[in-house]
């Protein structure tokens, strides 16, 4: 304690102690006795607030202590300045290490990705999962085995017709020969049998045989559409096609189901399917690896199949002149009876034996003024 102010128990001055009597009553020396108890028990308690005093100070120092070993430990440990810019060198090596593993990654991604669309492409049987079911039925035809890898087409030739003009098959090749031999033909168009009737009408034509361009070589070019699917399995529900369309661009539209903004759509009528065409990149891939989606069109759920879209152009077409060996072109007839009565004029002349003529498979005729276009399919009859 610095001072006397400072502590618990204040003691008699010695002026005090000498002011005192040396006899005292015992009623005094009773009031001493209790003073000095009380002044004992007022030091046993400054003792004990002291030893607590000190008990918490030593703990404090214990604890310093400990600090100051684990800094000196610390700092023994602590790197030289050569070592810890060593550490930040091979840092930023490292750094740079994992930038470049991850370029790397991304490219060898790349790669794997585009190896797979090529496989897909070179192996026809990758992409059999995707493609369009179609029903088939085996008709008992077979193929010699040096055939299976070749394409073979079925030709479906177009062929303008003027007006005044007729084409005519025979069901016999010989006789469409003696017909086009002979070149120019009357052809009675009333009934009178004798040659001096003054009702007899005749009109001429001329006869010329019929070559058409069938192609001998064609390449065609296949594009596999990045954002475009060929939707198919639709049902048939008897629906306006606009109607189909907007459902089906309503579904795929949403995120939810896998799509996103459609930029087009097609319905194409030879086969019943759908194409839609998105605006982002991606979309049609996730679908397409899907497979098959859940639609519903109208009150039921309809299973569709997603398939990529392969759009083709013909990159290489050679041609070379075929002659139809069945079949002559009748031109050069006057516009003298309507339509069917010309054609039944014609059709009783060829088939007179006398007239050179013979069997008519068929028959078409198209008058002055008019245009039209014959169709020639491939002639199954023939060897």
């Amino acid at each position: 304690m610095d001072s006397e102010e400072d502590s618990f128990v204040r003691l008699a001055s010695p002026q005090q102690r000498e002011d005192c009597s040396p006899e005292m009553s015992p009623e005094r020396a009773r009031q001493e006795i209790e003073q000095y108890k009380d002044l004992c028990r007022a030091l046993d308690q400054d003792n004990a607030m002291l030893q607590k005093d000190k008990e918490a100070v030593e703990q404090r120092l214990q604890h310093v202590k400990k600090e100051r070993e684990l800094l000196q430990k610390n700092l023994k440990q602590k790197p030289p300045k050569d070592e810890k810019v060593s550490l930040q060198v091979d840092i930023s090596i490292a750094q740079d290490e994992k930038s470049r593993l991850t370029q790397e990654k991304q490219m060898l991604e790349n790669k794997l990705e585009e190896m797979r669309k090529r496989i897909l492409w070179e192996d026809p049987m990758m992409m059999l999962h995707t493609l369009p079911e179609r029903k088939v039925v085996f008709k008992g035809l077979t193929t010699d085995k040096e055939n299976m890898d070749k394409l073979v087409l079925t030709p479906l030739v177009r062929y303008p017709l003027s007006g005044g003009s007729a084409l005519i098959t025979f069901e016999k090749a010989e006789v469409a020969q003696r017909v086009i031999e002979r070149k120019e033909h009357v052809v009675e168009l009333s009934h009178g049998e004798d040659p001096e009737d003054l009702d007899r009408c005749q009109v001429r034509v001329q006869a010329g045989p019929v070559d058409i361009l069938l192609p001998s070589a064609l390449e065609i070019g296949l594009t596999r559409g990045s954002r475009s699917i060929l939707v198919s399995g639709l049902p048939s529900l008897g629906i306006p096609e606009d109607i189909l369309l907007d459902k089906l661009e309503l579904f795929f539209s949403k995120t939810k189901n896998g799509g996103s903004e459609v930029e087009s759509r097609e319905f194409l009528d030879d086969c019943g399917q759908v194409v839609l065409t998105f605006t982002q990149d991606g979309v049609a891939e996730q679908l397409i690896t899907r497979g098959q989606v859940q639609v519903p069109i109208g009150k039921t759920k309809y299973k569709l199949k997603i398939s990529p879209y392969m759009s083709g152009d013909v990159t290489n077409l050679q041609l070379q002149p075929s002659h139809c060996t069945r079949t002559v072109l009748l031109s050069g007839i006057p516009d003298v009876l309507a339509e069917e009565p010309m054609r039944d004029a014609l059709e009783i002349h060829f088939q007179k034996d006398s007239r050179g003529g013979g069997e008519v498979d068929v028959l078409g005729y198209v008058p002055a003024g008019r245009w039209a276009v014959a169709v020639f399919r491939e002639d199954m009859g023939q060897p």
